[in-house]
This record gives C-alpha cells, sequence and structure tokens, in this order.
C-alpha cells in the first residue's frame, strides 16, 4: 500500500512539475535579430521563455534547420534563397500573413509577399520580411588615397593578410561569380567551377581569415590591422567598426553586390502557431524595430530605403543556388588548403 501511494505521490509530482514548466518558443536566429529586452517584453505579455539558438552562417542553418527536417525549433530567421529552400523540402508551415498586425506598419514595398523572390509556394506565404542590407566592402580611410571601386582589391597583393571575408560557401562563390563576371552569381556553369575555384584560392591566399560573426569581424580588423572587409551583414558591420573608433569607408562594387533580405518563418515543429505569429508580430513591433536600427545599425522592414547601386547595377537579391551542397563542399576543401586538383575532385 505504501508502495502505491509514493507512486501516486510521484507522478503527481511530475505532473505538477509539468503544469508549473512554463512553455517555451524556440527560435533559431542571427545575432543582434531577438534582443533580451525584446525577450523580455514578451514573456511579460505571455508568459513565455524564449530559447535562442544563434547561427553564424548559411551552411550552420542548414544543418539546424535539416535536422529533424525543422522539428527542433518553433520560428527560423533566413533570407529569401533560403526561406524558399526549406518550403520546397517541407521544413516549414505557411504563414498567416493577415494575423500579424504590425505588418501594417511595413514599408510598402514589404507588404505584398508575393512581390518579393522566395517567400510564396503554392500559393502559401513561408516568411515575413524583418531586415536587409547589400554585402559591400569596408575600408580603412587610412589606408586609400582614393576610395576603392573594385572587387579586385579583395585579390590585391598589396594587402595580402589584411583582408578579411566572411566565412559562407554560398556567398563566397557567388562573389567569385561576380568577379568573373557570370550572368548569374547564383548560377555557376559546368564549365564555370574551375574558374570560380581559382579565384577563391586566390582570394584564400590573399585573406588575414575567415569570420563568421559581426562582433568577431570587428575584432580581428582592428587587432590585426585589417584594411579590407567583405561586409556580409552589411551596414551593421560599418556601425560595429564605427562605434569602436575605426574611420572606414564602405562602397559598393562597379561589379555589383549580393543583397539579402532576412524573413521570418514558421518551422515544421512549432507546437503553437499562434504563439509563433504572435512573436513575429513582436519582433516587427516598436522596440524590436528601433534596437535593430540604432543598436544593430540594420534596416528594419518599416523603412524603405533603396539599397545601395554601383555603376547603375541593381543589387542581386539572394536566391537559390545551382547546387548549394557543391558549393559548400568545394568551400571545406579550399579553407582547408587542399590543392587545386583535390579541391574539384568529385
Amino acid at each position: 500500500m505504501r508502495r502505491i501511494v509514493c507512486s501516486s505521490l510521484l507522478i503527481a509530482a511530475l505532473a505538477a512539475g509539468t503544469a508549473w514548466a512554463a512553455p517555451a518558443l524556440r527560435v533559431l536566429a542571427w545575432p543582434g535579430y531577438v534582443e533580451p529586452e525584446v525577450v523580455a517584453e514578451f514573456r511579460a505579455r505571455h508568459g513565455v521563455e524564449v530559447e535562442l539558438t544563434i547561427v553564424d552562417n548559411d551552411d550552420a542553418l542548414l544543418e539546424k534547420m535539416r535536422n529533424r527536417a525543422g522539428g527542433d525549433f518553433d520560428l527560423v530567421a533566413a533570407n529569401t534563397a533560403e526561406i524558399a529552400r526549406y518550403a520546397a523540402a517541407g521544413w516549414l508551415q505557411p504563414v498567416d500573413a493577415e494575423r500579424i498586425a504590425a505588418r501594417r506598419a511595413q514599408a510598402p514595398r514589404f507588404r505584398d509577399p508575393a512581390a518579393l523572390p522566395g517567400l510564396v509556394r503554392d500559393g502559401r506565404v513561408y516568411g515575413i520580411p524583418f531586415t536587409y542590407a547589400e554585402m559591400g566592402i569596408i575600408y580603412d580611410r587610412s589606408a586609400f588615397a582614393q576610395p576603392p571601386e573594385s572587387l579586385a582589391v579583395l585579390w590585391d597583393p598589396r594587402y595580402r593578410r589584411r583582408v578579411l571575408v566572411f566565412n559562407g560557401s554560398s556567398h563566397n562563390f557567388s562573389l567569385a561569380a561576380l568577379r568573373l563576371g557570370l550572368a548569374s552569381p547564383f548560377r555557376i556553369g559546368d564549365g564555370d567551377w574551375p574558374a570560380a575555384v581559382d579565384q577563391l584560392l586566390a582570394l584564400r591566399r590573399n585573406v588575414l581569415g575567415f569570420y563568421s560573426q559581426p562582433d568577431e569581424a570587428a575584432d580581428l580588423f582592428i587587432r590585426h590591422r585589417a584594411v579590407l572587409l567583405f561586409a556580409n551583414y552589411g551596414s551593421q558591420q560599418v556601425k560595429a567598426l564605427a562605434d569602436r573608433g575605426v574611420e572606414v569607408g564602405y562602397f559598393i562594387p562597379r561589379e555589383g553586390a549580393l543583397a539579402w533580405l532576412d524573413c521570418w518563418a514558421i518551422a515544421r515543429g512549432a507546437r503553437d502557431r499562434a504563439l509563433a505569429h504572435a512573436f513575429i508580430d513582436h519582433l516587427l513591433g516598436d522596440t524590436a524595430s528601433r534596437l535593430l536600427e540604432q543598436r544593430q545599425g540594420l534596416s528594419s522592414t518599416r523603412r524603405g530605403e533603396a539599397i545601395q547601386a554601383a555603376g547603375g547595377r541593381p543589387p542581386h537579391w539572394l536566391m537559390p543556388v545551382e547546387n548549394a551542397e557543391r558549393r559548400a563542399r568545394l568551400w571545406q576543401r579550399i579553407v582547408s588548403g587542399d590543392r587545386r586538383e583535390k579541391v574539384l575532385q568529385p
């Protein structure tokens, strides 16, 4: 009888513990997208904790989402190319844009998902725009008599070991495609792979190193007296260096620039769709938008400024690439220091 009573108490205690545990929203995002103040406001309003997982490149984001096919998260922040990819793979749930009241405060260019690449599939919306930037090049003003204008400056041997580049396979192959003048930075043809690999091997020899996060890039830039930085995070990195007293310039190469629009999407593993919609609405609100702009130096979608362009060339908004797995595989070989012959092996 005593064992039965003890077992009953244990079951009751476990049940009570389950009842007392606050629900948690599992969010996969980039640095600076979900600030502590934003989480605190949401917790106070909804009684929900936010479990935040930070990624520092698209390859890491892909691995997190590929694991259990998006089943480990409720919400994910990703660019339009990745949104399209994840939706096609079945890793996302559709978003009911009408349930997000804060969209009414967005700039007109961001209110119609159908007008933006990658956000609508089979008539259903999979992403809500959040922030955007072009990927320009930052330079130390004291190192240049005239501001640079071309991507070629990243390969210039005069600046060897004083260049920093983002550690991302997809973006760097697109950078090589721009340098080669290919028709699209997202479509490398079969005959163009050797030339693209040669460009990135040459870039690897010229760079000081490859960074992942904005703060890491700022630290490396200052500590090693770098003079050039391929700014994957755009204006966010300009602000990070300016805040630390570094006199930098920023330019869009005449060959053109990549540009990203990051959006919030509901992952396949979302346990409470109403709560997921509520958090997206919250992230488009006053506090999150203000901190995104003031603290991170990024543009919120409440603003509709045009992305910078050079030589009349419009920006290349990120699109799904021809073979992301191939780009990732080759990039890892390049970073590892493999010879050209080994990099190009099937």
